[in-house]
C-alpha cells in the first residue's frame, strides 16, 4: 500500500495534469491557470511581507555586530524579565530536608520501601528515613519548609516552587552539564551564553555573564556551567567572586597609570589600522571588542568588587560578618551578585558549594547527611535570603528572575549501612521568583514518600525554556547553526510552565 504522503503527492499530480495541455508528449500550462497560479504566488509574497512587518515571520537567526558583540540585542517578544540570577546549589540539595514535606515519610520511618530500588547508584539501598529537619508552615502562604532554612523559609510568599523537576544522569558531572546546558556531554552552550548571545547586555563596561564560584571551589563541571560551547568566545562567562578577582585584569606593579594608558592608546591605533586592512574579519572584529572590554573593566570591576561602600547593616543582614569565614565568605558573593544584577549584568550565576568527594564541600550528603547539611545549610541559608529580600526591597525583581536550583535530588531511604540518601534524579525542587512569577505558589508532586515525579512531571529543558520565555526569547527559535544542525538549548524538547507565570 502507499503511504499517505505517495497518496497525497499522486493527487496533486493528478489535479496539475488535468489542468494542463499535451503538446508532442509535453505537458503546457493553460494560459488561465498561469495567470490564477501567478496571482496566488503574488498574494504569497504580500502575505510573507506583512507577517514579516509584523514579526510574525521573523528571521531566528541572531545578528550580532561583532565589533560590538554585547550590544543590547531585541528578543523575540515582549519580556518581562531583562535579568537572571541562578542560585545553583552543587552536589544535589535533598528535596526532603528542604521544601518537599512528606508526611507518609515520617510515618514510615525505618520501614523497607516495597517494590523499591535493591541498589541505588551508590550501592545497596537501605530503609526508609524521615525528613532530617522537622518542617512548619512559613509565610501567609502555609508552605511547609524545613527548619534548617529558617530565613529562605520566610520568602515563601514571594516565590513559586516547580517540585517535578527530572534530570536524565544520576552522576553529579554530567548532571550539572543538563541543568546549566540542555545536554549532558561537554562542548555545548551554557544557559547564560545562549542568553547574551541573544540579547547581549545593558552594562557595556562589565561582562553580560558572571559566574561567581563558591568560596571553596568550582563545581565538578566547572567551567561547563558557564561555557560558550560552540557558540562565539565572546559569550562565555566571566568567573570571579569577591575574594578571588579576575585574573590578570590588573597591570604589574612596574607598569605606571601613564605608561599603561600610553600602551592601550598605541594598542587601539594599531588595531584600528589592521580592521582597515582586513575589513570583514569578524574573529579580528571580537577580538577587539574583547580587549577594549577588558580595558573599561580595569575600572569597573575593582568599584564594583568594593564592598566598603556597604553599610554595616546591610553586611550583618546578609550574614557578612559572621565568625564562620565559609559563611561571610558566601555572604560577600551574594552582596556582589546583588551589585552586578543592580549594574545591569545579564546573567549571573552563584554557586553554593564546590566539587568534592563525600558531600565535605557541598549538598552530596551521602554518609551523615544531617551532620553535613547543618554545615551548609548555615552557609546557605541567611545570605541567599537576604539577597532575595534585598532586591525586593530596592525594585530590582520588578525586571530581575531568580531561580535556585541543583542538578538533582536524594532518595527517600538511607545508603545501607550509612546515614545518607543517595542520588535520585527522578523527582526533585527548584523554585523561582520575581519578574513574571506567580507569588506563593507551588506546581506539580511526587509521590508520597518523595521518591519520583508523578503529577505535572517536569523536566530540566521546562525549566529553561521558562527562564528564556520570561526574557522574551521563544526557546524553539533560538537556535545557532552548528555542524549542519540548528542546536538550541532546550534540543527538540521542552515545554513553558505557563502555571508558575503571572
Amino acid at each position: 500500500m502507499p503511504s499517505t504522503f505517495q497518496q497525497q503527492r499522486v493527487s496533486v499530480y493528478s489535479i496539475v495534469m488535468t489542468n494542463t495541455l499535451s503538446h508532442n508528449g509535453r505537458h503546457l500550462l493553460q494560459r488561465r491557470d498561469l495567470f490564477g497560479q501567478t496571482v496566488s504566488g503574488l498574494a504569497g509574497v504580500a502575505l510573507a511581507s506583512l507577517l514579516n512587518e509584523d514579526q510574525l515571520l521573523a528571521n531566528d537567526a541572531v545578528s550580532v555586530d561583532p565589533t560590538k558583540p554585547h550590544a543590547p540585542r531585541r528578543g523575540h517578544r515582549e519580556a518581562q524579565a531583562k535579568n537572571v540570577l541562578v542560585i545553583f546549589c552543587a552536589g544535589a540539595c535533598s528535596q526532603l530536608e528542604t521544601y518537599d514535606y512528606k508526611p507518609e515519610l515520617i510515618k514510615r520511618d525505618g520501614q523497607p520501601l516495597e517494590g523499591g530500588p535493591a541498589v541505588t547508584f551508590q550501592g545497596p539501598a537501605g530503609n526508609l528515613a524521615r525528613p532530617q529537619y522537622n518542617f512548619r508552615p512559613r509565610g501567609e502562604c502555609g508552605k511547609m519548609v524545613s527548619d534548617m532554612i529558617p530565613h529562605l523559609g520566610g520568602i515563601v510568599d514571594d516565590i513559586s516552587f516547580v517540585h517535578t523537576l527530572t534530570n536524565k544522569s544520576n552522576t553529579h558531572g554530567p548532571a550539572e552539564n543538563f541543568l546549566s546546558t540542555g545536554n549532558v556531554l561537554d562542548g555545548f552552550p551554557s544557559i547564560g551564553a545562549w542568553v547574551t548571545y541573544a540579547l547581549g547586555t545593558e552594562n557595556q563596561d562589565l561582562p553580560a555573564f558572571v559566574s561567581i564560584p563558591d568560596p571553596r571551589g568550582v563545581p565538578q563541571a566547572s567551567v561547563n556551567n558557564w561555557g560558550p560551547g560552540f557558540l562565539p568566545a565572546v559569550f562565555q562567562g566571566t568567573p570571579f567572586n569577591s575574594s578571588q578577582p579576575i585574573r590578570n585584569l590588573t597591570p604589574p606593579g612596574s607598569i605606571g597609570k601613564n605608561k599603561d594608558e600610553a600602551a592601550r592608546s598605541l594598542l587601539s591605533m594599531l588595531n584600528e589600522q589592521h580592521l582597515k586592512r582586513n575589513p570583514g574579519d569578524s574573529n579580528l572584529s571580537a577580538r577587539i571588542a574583547s580587549y577594549e572590554l577588558a580595558a573599561r573593566m580595569q575600572l569597573s570591576v575593582p568599584k564594583i568588587t568594593d564592598l566598603s561602600t556597604e553599610t554595616a547593616d546591610t553586611l550583618k543582614m546578609y550574614g557578612a560578618d559572621s565568625a564562620n569565614e565559609t559563611k561571610a565568605a558566601f555572604a560577600k558573593n551574594a552582596i556582589l551578585a546583588r551589585r552586578l544584577i543592580e549594574n545591569g549584568v545579564r546573567f549571573v550565576q552563584l554557586f553554593n558549594g564546590s566539587y568534592a568527594s563525600g558531600g565535605r564541600l557541598n549538598w552530596d550528603g551521602h554518609s551523615d547527611l544531617r551532620n553535613q547539611y547543618d554545615i551548609h545549610g548555615e552557609i546557605l541559608d541567611q545570605p541567599a535570603a537576604a539577597l532575595f529580600n534585598d532586591m525586593k526591597q530596592r525594585g530590582l525583581l520588578e525586571n530581575t528572575l531568580v531561580v535556585w536550583c541543583t542538578e538533582f535530588g536524594r532518595m527517600p531511604m538511607f545508603q545501607k549501612g550509612a546515614k545518607g540518601r543517595d542520588h535520585n534524579p527522578q523527582g526533585f525542587t527548584a523554585w523561582l521568583g520575581g519578574a513574571g512569577v506567580k507569588r506563593g505558589s507551588s506546581y506539580g508532586q511526587t509521590d508520597e514518600l518523595g521518591f519520583k515525579a508523578v503529577e505535572d512531571v517536569s523536566s530540566i529543558h521546562d525549566l529553561n525554556a521558562t527562564i528564556l520565555h520570561l526574557l522574551g526569547l521563544e526557546h524553539t527559535r533560538l537556535t545557532y547553526r552548528h555542524n549542519g544542525f540548528d542546536r538550541r538549548l532546550t534540543d527538540v524538547h521542552g515545554h513553558v510552565l505557563r502555571d508558575i507565570l503571572t
